[in-house]
């Protein structure tokens, strides 16, 4: 971008403005701390400028939207044509419970769904299963069987809106009952579509709801990604997910790096099952943390277009553009909410939600101002959709394509990102690769360690938290509404469950779950339409993942010391 004849005339520059400028301004007011750094600890510099960047260039770094590498969207237009996907992220208790909820926020504007279940479906147990005793819709909605899925979905037209299901140790059965759904109703599954996030990767690395090991584990993923890429084209048959990594207390190089790492080994996967990467790849979708630090997460996302546009087309050799992009979802940190204050909550979510938008998301969700208290309520969560109808009608950010490309910080931390995951990239592979990591514990130790260096900065105030380790309020303000479940709903639900057993042709569930061990003994046999077969017979979410259990058995992880 500067020859180097310019780059020395601004050096001179520079060093003139920091001997003279600087220093008596530095004299009259000296500055707040010693050392600035983002919330990930990297070091922050006083100024930026294009020394920063010496070697940068427009065409190879930058490039123009919609075009390879896609560091400035991957749309031409991007919110010019086209806003981002207002998609909140709901569900709680009974399916009857949330199904009201989905119909509220798509009465107030919201474009998509976004189904939380709650720890038993997460973990493949019934509602009625001893290992679910009190986890009932605490985080999210119970989904055991078919029949809770056809409630949950009633009267929302699956051929006009998309969903997203936060899925992933059995994804493939959940994702098989809304199949399921689409067909009773006469639906092709050619005109729906959604995502499922079916990223087991980061659950042996973050989030830890794993079911089976991790090797029969990436089939079921495999066997999803092929099946979809047949017969439900729309459908992104996963979002590979750094927000949960990030939840857990990574950087924000670590998200990136391990995000897309797992995603480059279910793309080695797929080709190692004989697919061609063309016929699979552009529906291969990412789930994003956007956290506090404003620049340093729109470079993070700018960073990962521009690695993955790269990998895809010069080391994996795809030949469709679409292929090469990189398209995410994106959630504000539920990491960052505070019970303290809870209204403050609001502008945090704000500041994200716009570094977001920023980046260049293709779908946002809005953390609620009571999430560090509660499952939201209506008032907060229409309050979190509201956030992004301001920025996307009101901000004037949506009117040019990527407003901060060029910046000479933002392109410094883009820089910088990309770096720190190719030093990332190159542990992982002397390790053996993103599964033998996992079994060694190297993902999970560098997470715990950043956590607990950014929490050693909280306690000793070196970071701010505003409401808990300063501007602390010594009497309580007044608490935001609490979400309130039907106390009843639990029993009902149980009570469902069991007539369901009884009225069932359980000598049809008895055939579709044998089959479908035989087809688990079979190392190339796609799963799916036994999965199909097992859920349309009306077996419920235990028995399939027990009957699968059978086959594979379980995982435990590795001590980390």
């Amino acid at each position: 971008m500067f020859d180097r004849e310019k780059l020395r005339e601004l050096a001179a520059a520079r060093d003139r403005w920091e001997e003279t400028t600087l220093q008596q301004w530095l004299a009259r007011m000296p500055e707040r701390q010693e050392t600035f750094t983002t919330v990930s600890g990297e070091p922050v510099n006083r100024l930026y400028t294009p020394l920063d960047i010496p070697d940068f260039d427009y065409l190879r770094d930058l490039g123009f939207p919609g075009e390879y590498p896609f560091t400035r969207g991957i749309h031409a237009t991007m919110y010019r044509g086209r806003l981002w996907t207002m998609r909140l992220f709901a569900g709680y208790g009974t399916a009857e419970e949330t199904n009201a909820r989905f119909k509220y926020l798509l009465e107030h504007g919201q474009t998509g769904l976004s189904i939380a279940f709650d720890l038993p479906t997460l973990y493949g147990y019934d509602t009625d299963d001893p290992m679910a005793e009190g986890e009932f819709g605490k985080c999210g909605v119970a989904v055991s069987s078919l029949l809770d899925m056809e409630i949950l979905l009633d009267g929302i037209p699956l051929d006009q809106i998309t969903t997203s299901m936060t899925i992933n140790g059995p994804a493939a059965i959940i994702w098989a009952m809304y199949l399921a759904v689409a067909e009773k109703r006469g639906i092709p599954w050619d005109q729906i579509g959604g995502t499922t996030q079916t990223d087991i990767l980061k659950e042996y690395i973050a989030q830890k709801e794993w079911i089976f090991p991790p090797e029969p584990s990436m089939r079921l993923v495999v066997d999803m990604i092929e099946f979809g890429s047949k017969y439900v084209p729309k459908w992104n048959p996963i979002s590979i997910s750094g927000y949960h990594i990030r939840e857990a207390g990574a950087t924000a190089a670590q998200e990136l790096a391990f995000t897309l790492a797992d995603g480059f080994e279910y793309v080695r996967w797929c080709l190692r099952r004989g697919l061609d990467i063309d016929s699979f790849a552009p529906r291969l979708s990412f789930f994003f943390n956007c956290h506090n630090d404003f620049f340093e997460e729109i470079a993070k996302f700018r960073a990962a277009r521009r690695i993955w546009a790269r990998e895809m087309r010069e080391t994996f050799g795809a030949k469709n553009p679409r292929s090469w992009w990189l398209r995410f979802h994106t959630q504000t940190a539920g990491c960052t909410l505070t019970a303290q204050q809870p209204y403050v909550n609001v502008i945090r979510v704000a500041i994200q939600a716009l570094a977001a938008v920023l980046g260049g998301t293709q779908s946002l969700h809005t953390n609620s101002l009571d999430e560090a208290l509660a499952l939201p309520s209506e008032f907060a969560a229409k309050l979190a959709l509201r956030t992004q109808q301001v920025i996307a009608y009101e901000s004037g950010v949506t009117n040019t394509v990527d407003p901060l490309g060029g910046s000479y910080y933002v392109e410094y931390l883009t820089n910088r990102l990309e770096q720190q995951a190719y030093e990332y990239f190159r542990k992982i592979e002397e390790l053996g690769g993103v599964i033998p990591a996992i079994e060694a514990g190297f993902f999970q130790r560098e997470i715990a360690e950043a956590a607990y260096r950014y929490q050693k900065e909280i306690d000793e105030k070196r970071r701010i938290i505003v409401g808990v380790n300063e501007f602390v309020e010594e009497e309580e303000e007044v608490k935001p509404p609490i979400l309130q479940m039907d106390p009843e709903g639990e029993r009902r639900q149980r009570a469902r469950l069991q007539k369901l057993r009884m009225e069932r042709d359980n000598e049809r569930v008895g055939q579709t779950l044998a089959a479908l061990q035989e087809a688990a003994r079979k190392e190339n046999e796609n799963l799916m339409p036994y999965i199909l077969e097992a859920v349309k017979a009306y077996a419920t979410l235990g028995e399939i993942t027990r009957a699968l259990k059978a086959v594979w058995g379980t995982w435990q992880e590795p001590l980390i010391i």
